[in-house]
């Protein structure tokens, strides 16, 4: 036996994975699905496939993700914060000549040095400016999917402003590094559905295999097939209803790619990841109900994220985990049941959780750093109450800033949305915060004893507070610049008319 091979098996035996082999990993990222968007959280929307693959795995119930998708993507390939990646600040847009750092070893190259073989469907949004950015250059072995957001799922094109010209409209889908043209009217998720099942279908079970599938859905725009409407017309909401056909067409791709694992032999030796990449966009009809707050905030209901593992290598299958996690700590915990390393990646943010996960022990993470934004510091149009002269720690409380720490959870800066949204079909209203709930310029919640931020208790907890100033002000000596650069016109000039590389 090889030292290599030798050192993977003594990796599998001290995570506690029993399996004869490196397990398969297949990781699949939905898009903008919200708290209140799945069965087991009592939604509206049916997601039977969802709810009983989650049944029989661990729910994972306090796991956090990023509030955009970009910085979301950025930390689930790299188990590093995004401030120490440059990404603090918005998404990459499709004319920006930026991506994800390119000294940054990724999670499929970390799993390709132990044998894996690398694949992936679906959204990259880690930046295309040139090809060294693209995932086939990243540590994937094929590729097949969009790279920057929000296409017609029909047509498969991204429509956006470009500097000097105006609106543009592109084909945004590639086959490895080569435009996709023959794909025009097929419905992005069950096309994606269909190439990831293509690829389970063509793997040798006895190579481990790594599989990303970054779906579009459930992100606007509100498009599905009207068979998925059918079983939702009591739904009055127009976007509501059509964001519900969406989950549901979502659901049955998940379903779909399960069963495929199931009939090639590889499920018992799979394991199988499903995450958003933020909370739901409410006016697009997403739901975080009765979390605090939207998509694009750190609020609760843009942050704490769906997601559950499931797998017959788990020890304690059909449970739910209140621990500590966060989007992060995938990396780790993946490249550590394979049997690899991360040595060779820079130094890491996110906790191996395989033993917090599997075994349901405590949870090694105890804080975690939601983002620290620089460029989000004005306060000028902000009605909020200014209560910084109150807290002396030398940390810029103008900056849009968030921290958790064990139960508390600490805002500064510019809050974004701040309303209570009510139950999709109760309501069309929403509940801003009264008088006693007034935005404040730093405030601190009880997550654990208030997990819907309702009462701020930074004037009752002082000492607290500070604590955890001084613990942003130490995250933001250690984030590098921002890098967010101005849009290029040249962003158009690629020669094979599509969204692509053209540095």
């Amino acid at each position: 036996m090889s030292l290599r091979l030798i050192v993977v098996a003594l990796f599998l035996s001290s995570s506690g994975v029993l399996a004869a082999r490196q397990p398969h990993i297949v990781f699949i990222l939905a898009d903008d699905l919200g708290w209140n968007d799945v069965g087991y959280h009592g939604s509206e929307i049916r997601t039977p496939n969802l709810d009983k693959l989650s049944a029989g795995g661990v729910r994972l119930e306090n796991y956090y993700v990023q509030p955009i998708c970009t910085p979301s993507r950025s930390q689930l390939m790299t188990g590093r914060y995004q401030i120490h990646t440059g990404l603090q600040h918005s998404i990459i847009w499709p004319c920006q000549p930026s991506c994800l750092p390119l000294d940054e070893k990724l999670l499929p190259q970390l799993l390709k040095e132990v044998g894996y073989s690398t694949h992936m469907v679906g959204k990259w949004h880690l930046g295309m400016y040139k090809k060294e950015c693209l995932p086939t250059r990243r540590g994937f072995d094929t590729y097949f999917g969009y790279l920057t957001g929000s296409e017609d799922y029909y047509s498969h094109e991204r429509c956006t402003d470009v500097p000097g010209e105006g609106g543009r409209c592109r084909l945004d889908l590639r086959d490895g590094e080569e435009v996709a043209t023959n794909y025009s009217d097929v419905y992005s998720t069950e096309l994606f559905a269909q190439k990831t099942i293509s690829i389970i279908k063509k793997h040798k079970s006895m190579q481990p295999l790594f599989l990303y599938v970054a779906l579009q859905a459930v992100h606007a725009p509100l498009q599905v097939p009207k068979r998925y409407l059918t079983p939702y017309k009591f739904i009055t909401d127009d976007n509501r209803r059509v964001y519900a056909g969406m989950v549901a067409a979502m659901d049955e791709a998940v379903g779909n790619i399960a069963q495929a694992l199931k009939q090639q032999g590889l499920w018992d030796n799979t394991i199988l990841v499903f995450s958003t990449d933020n909370g739901g966009e409410v006016m697009d009809g997403g739901s975080n109900w009765p979390l605090r707050g939207n998509k694009d905030t750190m609020w609760e209901g843009g942050v704490r994220g769906v997601g559950f593992i499931t797998s017959l290598l788990l020890q304690q299958p059909r449970t739910i985990s209140h621990e500590l996690m966060h989007i992060s700590d995938w990396l780790p915990t993946l490249v550590s049941v394979a049997g690899g390393s991360t040595r060779g990646a820079k130094s890491l943010d996110g906790f191996n959780m395989w033993n917090t996960i599997s075994k349901g022990l405590k949870s090694p993470r105890s804080e975690l750093v939601h983002n620290i934004d620089p460029l989000l510091d004005d306060l000028s149009n902000s009605d909020m109450v200014n209560n910084s002269a109150a807290f002396k720690s030398g940390f810029d409380v103008s900056i849009q800033a968030a921290i958790r720490s064990e139960k508390w959870k600490l805002l500064t800066g510019l809050k974004g949305c701040s309303a209570w949204y009510s139950r999709p079909g109760q309501s069309n209203s929403e509940s801003s915060p009264s008088e006693n709930q007034q935005l404040k310029t730093v405030m601190l919640f009880d997550i654990e004893n208030d997990p819907l931020e309702k009462k701020d208790v930074s004037a009752q907890h002082p000492d607290v507070v500070e604590v955890l100033l001084k613990r942003l002000k130490s995250h933001q000596e250690s984030a590098v610049p921002i890098n967010f650069p101005r849009d290029d016109p040249k962003c158009i000039t690629s020669p094979d008319g599509a969204w692509g590389p053209w540095a």
